[in-house]
């Protein structure tokens, strides 16, 4: 019988925050909007950090570092990845827009297409929205978005928590540049 053991932490071979901040990122944003709670977005910024997302717009009631909770799920990953705070979210989608994103909502809309059928162009950047726990995205911002994607789901429930649904979403955006 095969021996297998886990590996220490030392043997992962991660970089120090000062490396990650020089290492080249994908063309993957984040939008945050509104989230009410500060482990999902501490959650957002451990997840970005794990697949070199460029940045975080963490928008309107959204917690900001530092804050007790982020810091919980975050566990440093807020002190590597690059954030803004911006009062409104249909004013983050402009800024993304205005440095070359494609913005995706990931929203159940009557324009959504299965994450299942979107093709990833490599050759463009993307700025990825994820909505409220409650509301999803706001309301104003949807007729500024370029695309809406939602998750399949076969259970009885219609939704997924937010960071889960970001982790789903930001991995399979993501493949595609880190292949």
């Amino acid at each position: 019988m095969k021996s297998v053991k886990k590996l220490k932490l030392e043997e992962l071979n991660r970089v120090d925050v000062e490396t990650f901040k020089q290492t080249e990122k994908i063309p993957i944003s984040i939008i945050v909007d509104n989230f009410r709670s500060a482990l999902n977005v501490g959650s957002i910024f451990r997840t970005s950090d794990a697949f070199l997302i460029s940045k975080i717009y963490l928008c309107g009631i959204s917690a900001t570092p530092p804050n007790k909770e982020i810091l919980k799920t975050a566990i440093g990953a807020n002190h590597a990845v690059d954030w803004i705070y911006v009062e409104t979210t249909t004013e983050a989608i402009h800024k993304a827009k205005n440095e070359g994103a494609h913005v995706v909502g990931i929203e159940q809309t009557n324009a959504s297409i299965s994450l299942a059928d979107f093709h990833v162009n490599v050759n463009e950047s993307y700025a990825i929205v994820m909505g409220n726990e409650v509301e999803g995205i706001s309301t104003d911002s949807l007729d500024v978005i370029d695309t809406f994607i939602e998750i399949p789901q076969y259970g009885t429930k219609h939704s997924l928590n937010v960071s889960v649904c970001a982790g789903i979403v930001i991995y399979e955006f993501a493949k595609h540049y880190l292949r």
